[in-house]
């Protein structure tokens, strides 16, 4: 299965890229409660939510850079049951989780 990108924008800014089989499938995961409540957990480096639940998510194909920045995490997942056709998604600038204790006493 040849796999398509698609990356997220809010407030035109690139926030997360991601590999699925079609738009169709793109447009469902951007619709998907867990990534938009993933949305607004995660932060950016100065702490603000990556989106406030409000502004408008926009869907457009993935840049080459942006496609690659996907295989990149993708090849550094050490899940060893994932699989070259799984969807997976990538954030496109370093974002903290406030819920993940590890990461905190990091």
């Amino acid at each position: 299965m040849i796999m398509k990108y698609f990356t997220v924008e809010i407030a035109g800014k690139a926030v997360a890229a991601f590999r699925t089989e079609d738009r169709e499938d793109a447009e469902q995961i951007l619709e998907a409660a867990y990534f938009r409540e993933d949305l607004t957990v995660l932060t950016d480096q100065e702490g603000n939510p990556l989106w406030d639940g409000q502004q408008e998510l926009c869907l457009r194909k993935a840049s080459k850079g942006e496609a690659a920045r996907v295989e990149k995490v993708w090849e550094q997942d050490e899940d060893r049951m994932k699989t070259m056709d799984d969807e997976y998604i990538a954030f496109l600038f370093p974002v903290n989780d406030p819920t993940d204790l590890e990461l905190e006493d990091a």
